[in-house]
């Protein structure tokens, strides 16, 4: 790790535990890029060896470092583990739909609570799409030695994954129907993203937890997931069926981050009730925009709000019309060095 690298952990750190203001943060990242010799498909999912992913994997890296140092930005380059949403779902015996130039899905494999009642927590060792993760991790700690940062696989609640194995539209229903029934899968799934985290964790003490979007944060920091799902059902039923997963998690790893592209409005107070709620990723829904993720998580002891696929206009209407508590991290991805230089030194000059 560079000289740059370092001085941009100690400033996002900065961020993160809301210490005394130095700016806010100015993520560029270079789009990932194909070459004919680059595998296909997940390596999660792929019968190919693991190792055919190290060349992909570190040239992005590599690029982002000259990235980093043509643009002078706040990125930390971190070598991507990303997946699709399906690793824990295929852990319990989903399928797995592969389409033509995205990611891949799980597909549900029960329908019922007796269904789901039978499924046993799965062993991580003996599930592709979860130990090909440390395959991974480890052939590319070997090339490109042992400080060498990790960003994570894909994170989802034991709540969220469960609503991906238990067709969903009875999921749902079971909700209010059998809800023990509903509780007990969770709880599974809950049991087995937690053993994950905990496995990964202390494999690859180096690993960035955040998530979405892959920017960084400090790796003693909570475990940064998706919550997805919870803008379907009001908040009696997250406070019964999710929140407890989530401080859980919180009070094990000491806090949580959180990626959310639902129109979740009505959980942003739920939301403050998890301990050490750091970072919050909004992708709005129903033409909301970002104001009202403001509003509720502006405050002194409200997390970092870590957002990306933002015009620039909207950049900085945020900047100039948040509260002086706010705390931001912008990610933006480009093609070409060029353009990540001009995008920066147009945002870091804007000034409330």
């Amino acid at each position: 790790m560079n000289a740059r690298s370092r001085r941009n952990q100690e400033f996002l750190r900065n961020i993160y535990r809301k210490g005394p203001f130095q700016g806010h943060g100015f993520f560029c990242m270079p789009n990932y890029f194909t070459k004919p010799e680059y595998p296909k498909g997940d390596y999660t999912i792929s019968d190919e060896p693991v190792s055919r992913w190290i060349s992909p994997l570190v040239d992005h890296y590599n690029k982002h470092m000259k990235f980093l140092e043509a643009v002078g930005d706040h990125s930390v380059p971190t070598v991507k583990l990303v997946t699709g949403t399906h690793i824990y779902a295929a852990a319990f015996g989903c399928e797995i739909h592969r389409f033509e130039g995205s990611n891949p899905a799980a597909l549900p494999c029960v329908a019922n609570a007796e269904e789901a009642d039978k499924l046993s927590e799965p062993d991580i060792w003996k599930s592709p799409t979860l130990y090909r993760v440390f395959e991974l991790a480890e052939a590319l700690r070997k090339e490109l030695g042992p400080d060498v940062p990790f960003g994570p696989p894909d994170m989802q609640t034991g709540f969220d994954t469960a609503a991906i194995v238990w067709n969903k539209e009875d999921f749902f229903c079971s909700m209010m129907l059998e809800p023990d029934a509903v509780k007990r899968l969770v709880a599974k799934c809950a049991s087995l993203f937690k053993k994950f985290l905990c496995e990964l964790r202390r494999e690859f003490p180096n690993l960035s937890p955040a998530h979405c979007p892959t920017t960084w944060a400090p790796p003693e920091m909570g475990p940064w997931l998706s919550n997805d799902e919870c803008g379907a059902f009001n908040g009696e039923s997250f406070q019964e069926f999710c929140l407890p997963e989530m401080i859980d998690l919180a009070e094990t790893f000491g806090g949580l981050g959180m990626h959310c592209c639902a129109a979740a409005e009505h959980q942003f107070e739920c939301f403050k009730r998890i301990p050490g709620f750091y970072a919050f990723n909004r992708v709005p829904a129903g033409g909301k925009g970002f104001d009202t993720s403001v509003d509720a998580f502006g405050g002194e002891k409200g997390p970092v709000l870590s957002l990306a696929w933002l015009d620039e206009a909207t950049i900085e209407r945020l900047i100039r019309n948040s509260p002086g508590t706010a705390r931001f991290i912008f990610h933006a991805s480009f093609d070409e060095i060029g353009q990540a230089k001009s995008w920066f030194e147009r945002m870091s000059v804007i000034k409330k």
